[in-house]
């Protein structure tokens, strides 16, 4: 969701959105996680390793439009990754399809590690994904649900933007009283 704000503030302000690669099973793989989270974490190799693949075939502007595209699939349509779905998110973002199997592959995974090691420096250890940077400041987050929009994007851009760039400046958080809510 906080791609999808991101894009809107994009559209209202006079910012250029850079995708990056970045990994939730590589930042978890030795923590010790319920084996709910686990299974997760197992599955959500598959779509960061599509995603370099693709970089590294095209470059890094076709991050976001494949990113859109997965996105669309798994939590709008409720689809599970795999071949079928990966297949139809490279075709839909204009690339090329045979990359899919890039998501049983490790041959991109030195990529990957070195694609999310680069965001997560920027921020530290322990945070988790999504990390945004703004002119030389960077953060986590914003986690937030639903997605703002309008007015309440830019407002929520300049507020996390004035306080990470705040000196000295490191956490805001509370506790998740909702779902997702996916529009």
């Amino acid at each position: 969701m906080t791609s999808r704000w991101i894009l809107e503030v994009e559209r209202l302000r006079p910012i250029e959105v850079r995708w990056h690669v970045m990994s939730l099973s590589v930042l978890n793989e030795d923590k010790d996680v319920s084996e709910k989270y686990r299974r997760l974490l197992a599955e959500g190799w598959g779509p960061v390793r599509v995603a370099i693949a693709a970089e590294q075939k095209y470059g890094p502007e076709v991050l976001g439009r494949l990113y859109t595209e997965l996105g669309t699939r798994h939590h709008h349509d409720k689809r599970e990754f795999g071949p079928e779905l990966y297949r139809e998110a490279l075709t839909a973002a204009g690339l090329d399809a045979a990359l899919a199997s890039a998501a049983d592959s490790t041959e991109f995974d030195e990529a990957l590690r070195a694609s999310h090691k680069d965001g997560i420096d920027r921020v530290g250890q322990e945070v988790g994904t999504p990390v945004i940077e703004v002119e030389g400041s960077a953060f986590f987050g914003p986690v937030v649900s639903p997605i703002p929009r309008g007015e309440a994007a830019v407002k929520l851009f300049d507020g996390v933007v004035a306080v990470a760039s705040t000196d000295g400046f490191f956490e805001l958080k509370r506790t998740r009283t909702r779902d997702p809510i996916f529009d």
